[in-house]
């Protein structure tokens, strides 16, 4: 039986809600493998409980199989009764709850609802008039967030002002993925988050007592592996025009990340382009991120890959293709992969740092209160030999306390060398090119690698300084 690992706050929080009287309903949704069925699951041991994942086979005979699973869990003796329709099927439900608490879930419910919205109020009249009475605690689960947060939950939902919880799954953070590979490095626990972008489904792939590079080449470099094909089944499972959403994940993967840019490189017209984007991250495999500081300046959005798996799988398995069908995927990622990780993981230990800003901030680290952390990017004045120029720069950890009109500043290497005082001046120097009316507090370094010998004599109280290591403490 496969470990159940973290999860603890959201497991006591449906214990919570299972223990009170009478009716109650959960909303349950997240992006597909962050782990909610297992979640689920779990929460469902020992309960008498009805757990059913809805299809697309359409509205009546997801109410056929339904009934077929009440039926056979608290009317066995009732064999082969069917029921026509939820009218039917919801109150006999209902029938059964008046002691024992009874648990109903019904998984995937956007499959169900999307073919026939009517449904949602079938559910709600019941619930108002049948259900409220019973003591039925009702899931309702889904991975599409859009029509979860459109559909179920916002205000103009049939069943708004029903639900006593709502749960948003999200992924693994680094130090929760580390709880699946205990017996890694911190450098591996690292790539291991990297590679999997702390996506529950894929971090349980891994089996920590083999190398970690045995298991990058089974998962991704060998036709029998599933993350080979992953992004791919994804992909078919959420879009009808699978090649446009593939064009544009490539050309997000390869750094392009404005609409305009990837419309000119995948010569998809920009509405097209926009629309694919709004689903990619309704869906969880992208994101918009906005500049620091300069959040309002909608020009300098960016669109980035939110799923690190997604972004090594492009940034590598496309043409390694050749090897890997020939069943030589080793030789690609020893000659090819094994080279780059580490680059490859300089946007992972980014985001990495942020959070560890983040809630050292809420350990009362800092003698300022960092609420948001982000990065920042934008144009830095040069001048050479007497001439002034503009390039453009890049600030990676920008935490701001924005109260106290301060600010937090870090540079992120993950390589395997110490970290020189250039690193630092370069630094120093573009935190001038952020507005005037937030203050430095402390300017971050954050190394594989460790420091060079300058920073053994350098002190100063504006200076901290982090290794991996202190990330996992």
């Amino acid at each position: 039986m496969t470990k159940f690992i973290g999860r603890q706050k959201e497991l006591d929080r449906l214990e919570s809600v299972y223990n009170e009287d009478g009716f109650q309903m959960v909303v349950l949704y997240g992006r597909r493998r962050v782990g909610k069925s297992t979640l689920i699951s779990k929460f469902l041991e020992g309960k008498r409980a009805i757990y059913y994942v809805a299809t697309k086979v359409g509205s009546k005979r997801n109410t056929f199989l339904l009934a077929k699973q009440v039926t056979d869990i608290l009317a066995p003796q009732m064999g082969n009764a069917s029921f026509d329709s939820l009218d039917s099927l919801l109150p006999f439900i209902g029938g059964f709850s008046s002691n024992k608490k009874l648990v109903l879930v019904i998984d995937e419910f956007p499959y169900w609802a999307e073919s026939d919205e009517s449904i949602i109020s079938t559910f709600q009249k019941y619930i108002d008039t049948v259900w409220s009475s019973k003591n039925i605690m009702f899931i309702i689960c889904g991975s599409s967030l859009s029509f979860m947060e459109d559909k179920v939950l916002s205000e103009k939902s049939p069943l708004f002002g029903r639900r006593t919880m709502q749960m948003r799954i999200d992924v693994f953070n680094y130090l929760e993925s580390a709880q699946f590979v205990p017996d890694y490095s911190n450098e591996e626990k690292a790539i291991c988050y990297g590679i999997t972008g702390g996506v529950a489904k894929y971090l349980s792939l891994i089996d920590d007592r083999k190398s970690l590079e045995q298991n990058i080449i089974e998962q991704f470099f060998d036709t029998t592996g599933y993350l080979y094909d992953e992004t791919r089944n994804l992909l078919v499972q959420e879009f009808s025009d699978v090649a446009n959403v593939n064009n544009i994940l490539e050309q997000i993967a390869f750094g392009t990340t404005t609409i305009k840019g990837i419309s000119d490189k995948t010569h998809i017209k920009e509405p097209t382009v926009l629309y694919c984007l709004e689903r990619l991250i309704n869906v969880g495999l992208v994101e918009r991120k906005s500049c620091m500081l300069d959040e309002s300046n909608k020009k300098k959005n960016q669109y980035v890959l939110k799923d690190q798996m997604f972004r090594f799988w492009y940034s590598f398995i496309p043409n390694a293709l050749p090897f890997i069908e020939m069943g030589k995927g080793s030789v690609y990622y020893e000659r090819i992969v094994k080279k780059q990780i580490h680059t490859f993981m300089g946007r992972v230990f980014e985001d990495m740092c942020r959070m560890f800003v983040l809630r050292k901030s809420a350990e009362g680290f800092f003698d300022c209160l960092i609420t948001k952390v982000g990065s920042w990017w934008g144009s830095e004045q040069i001048e050479e030999q007497g001439t002034k120029r503009f390039q453009q720069s890049e600030i990676d950890v920008v935490g701001v306390s924005p109260i106290e009109k301060t600010m937090v500043l870090g540079e992120c290497k993950f390589k395997n060398e110490p970290i020189d005082r250039t690193v630092y001046e370069t630094l120093v120097k573009r935190s001038r090119s952020l507005p005037s009316n937030f203050m430095v507090s402390k300017y971050m370094l954050f190394s594989l690698g460790g420091f060079s010998k300058f920073f053994q004599e350098y002190q100063s109280d504006m200076l901290l300084k982090f290794t991996l290591d202190d990330l996992y403490k």
